[in-house]
This record gives C-alpha cells, structure tokens and sequence, in this order.
C-alpha cells in the first residue's frame, strides 16, 4: 500500500512538506494505544537479533539515523516501527531555523536524497522537556540517542561551550549522545573533527557527563584516510565509546539524476563509501570501540555487509523514505531467513558466515 498509494501522494509533494505532514500524523503514534498496535503490525520478535554496544542492550541492530527526527516528534510511531535504536536530532543549544528551503531534493532514480537542512531545531531546552514528557509516557522504549550539533550563530572558537551545553541539558534523557561534527550544512563544522579541536571538545564533554553516557562522534566520509586516523587516534585517546560513520557526502559520484543542488547526499549513492569508511574504521579500533554504520543501508544483505565490516549497529533514513514503514520489518525478516537457512544461533554466527563465504547474497523476504 506504501508503495502503490501513499508514496506516489508524499512523493508529488515538496520533501520537506511532506515531512511536516508524516509529522503531523504521528501525533496518533504518540500515545500508549496505538503504540503497541504498530509493533505488533512492524516488530519482529528472534532472540537471535538482539545486540549490544557501548554497554547498552538493543532488540534488533536497525537503527534510526539523526535527521529524521530532529525535536522528538516521531518517537512513538518510530518506536512502533520496530527499530531496535532511534537517534534524535541533530539538536543545537540556540532554537534556529536553519537553511533558507527549499532543502530538501529526492533523486529518484538514484534512491537518494540531498538536503541542506542545518540543523533547524527547537533548541536544547525544548527538546529536554519533550523528552521528560516522553520518557514518562512511555516507560519501554528502544535505546534513544541524542545527535548534538553547533548552533550556527556561534563562532567556531565557542563551539565547545555550545556543545557542552547542549550535552547537560539532554544527557539525563539520552542512553547514549552523538556528537555531529561532520555535518556539511553547517559552515566551518567540519573543521571540529580536526585532531585538536576534536580533543579539546571531546574532553570539555567528559568533564559534564555526570549521567556517565556513552559518546559517539559522528564522521564524514569526505575525510581522507589520514584524517580519519587522526579522528580514531583522538577517539581511542578520549573516553568517548565509539564512532558513527559516516554522515551524508558532498561528492556526487555515481548518480544518474542531472541536479545541481548543495548539500549532502544520502541514500544509495553513498552505500559504497560508507562500507568502505566503516570497513577501515573497524579494523583500525579492533573492537576497542563501538562502531555504529550508517549510509546506503537498504536490504539485509547491506545490515549484514556493515556488521561484518566492524559496525556494532546500522542505522537508515533514506530507505524508511523510499521503502515505507516497513523496512524494519523487511530488514529484520531478511536476517531471520539468512539466520535459519544457515542454521546460525546468533548474529555472530551469521556476520563470521557471511565473512567466510566471501560476501554471498541474503535470502531476502518482503514485507
């Protein structure tokens, strides 16, 4: 039905208004009846899927990629969506707007999409009260993570005071934080994943995390393998717990849609970097850290790829676009078939199978 009737109303609409109206219909979502009917109709229920990272226990390793879900609005219908992790935001400290629209670009034809959001939000302050409201009113929800971003009328030299104080405000109502500075919608951002920027910031972070919260640094797949050494080789130093690779890509490689629009590319296009980002991340940390993928993730075969590459988790965004609410599902079916036509007991059995057997396809099921 996604694909045959409301995809084809949503995707004649402008992305971003499209995004306002799925926005407006999950307030149905948000509350404890309808809640638990969309999983019984989205989740799937296998031991064998369940997963840990950074010390924090997950049902299944689909996550929500930040971006989706920027001010908590979606966390009941996402949650009944089966994800095993969702992460919220990007917030920043100030409430801001954010880019001028249009910001949103479908390619179609490539399963992508290009945004040039920066970070509009509702600020810190806001989001941490939606979250008490939240947090009470659904006592069993998937793991929650908190992208945290720079606000975009600081200055960079002041960029750590406006993290931190996003981390204290939010950090009680998060299981783990991200920490963005990989964003390429937000200028000079990207300068923070610098060796010394990244470290000073990292550390100012530790210093207030009194609720003892994992941190994640999210990374962009434009950086060169040398600046990616110099990101583990100051995570590995930090006390951060892992790393999120990667974020959207100013490259255009691959794509067949003639657009000229700035911004980040998600989705399809960027399945291979991603891999390749997470693969090299994965061997450099040696499981010393968490590793969380996210990029291009559409099928089982592509849950299975990440993991074996190092990612403790996936996450998507694009493809819950493109495929409809049911891609959770799908997705976690796909793993299930490939888990019993193998007669594997776990994840891991499954992830050192599909390493042996040089990267043979998943049994996929749809629906």
């Amino acid at each position: 039905m996604y694909r045959a009737i409301i995809q084809p109303a949503l995707f004649a609409m402008d992305p971003e208004n499209a995004h306002d109206l799925m926005r407006f219909g999950a307030r149905l979502a948000n509350s404890r009846i309808v809640q638990p009917v969309l999983h019984s109709l989205y989740g799937v229920q296998d031991a064998r899927l369940a997963v840990q990272f950074a010390g924090l226990s997950c049902a299944n390793p689909i996550g929500l990629a930040a971006g989706l879900d920027k001010n908590a609005e979606l966390v009941g219908l996402c949650a009944g969506l089966g994800f095993g992790h969702l992460e919220l935001g990007t917030v920043t400290a100030l409430a801001q707007a954010g880019n001028p629209k249009p910001r949103i670009f479908r390619l179609s034809k490539d399963s992508a999409l290009i945004n040039r959001m920066g970070f509009p939000s509702h600020g810190a302050d806001q989001l941490a009260q939606s979250l008490k409201i939240i947090r009470a009113r659904f006592p069993v929800l998937p793991t929650i993570g908190i992208n945290i971003g720079k606000s975009k009328l600081v200055e960079l030299d002041r960029a750590i005071d406006d993290y931190r104080y996003s981390f204290e405000q939010l950090a009680q109502y998060a299981d783990y934080v991200a920490v963005n500075v990989s964003s390429p919608n937000t200028q000079d951002l990207r300068q923070l994943q610098e060796k010394e920027r990244l470290q000073a910031l990292l550390r100012a972070l530790s210093d207030v995390n009194l609720y003892k919260r994992p941190i994640f640094v999210k990374v962009a797949p434009d950086l060169s393998w040398a600046a990616l050494d110099e990101v583990i080789e100051c995570c590995l130093e930090s006390s951060v717990a892992g790393i999120i690779a990667t974020n959207t890509t100013l490259g255009r490689a691959g794509i067949v849609t003639s657009i000229d629009q700035a911004g980040g590319l998600s989705g399809a296009p960027l399945r291979a970097r991603s891999l390749e980002v997470v693969r090299f991340i994965g061997a450099r940390l040696g499981g010393k850290l968490s590793l969380i993928g996210v990029g291009g993730v559409a099928t089982s075969e592509d849950v299975l790829a990440m993991l074996a590459a190092g990612a403790s988790m996936v996450q998507l965004y694009t493809a819950l676009i493109y495929q409809g609410p049911g891609v959770v599902r799908a997705l976690n079916k796909g793993l299930i078939a490939f888990m019993d036509k193998h007669a594997c007991r776990s994840l891991a059995e499954a992830i050192d199978l599909w390493n042996s057997s040089n990267h043979s396809p998943c049994f996929q099921v749809e629906g």
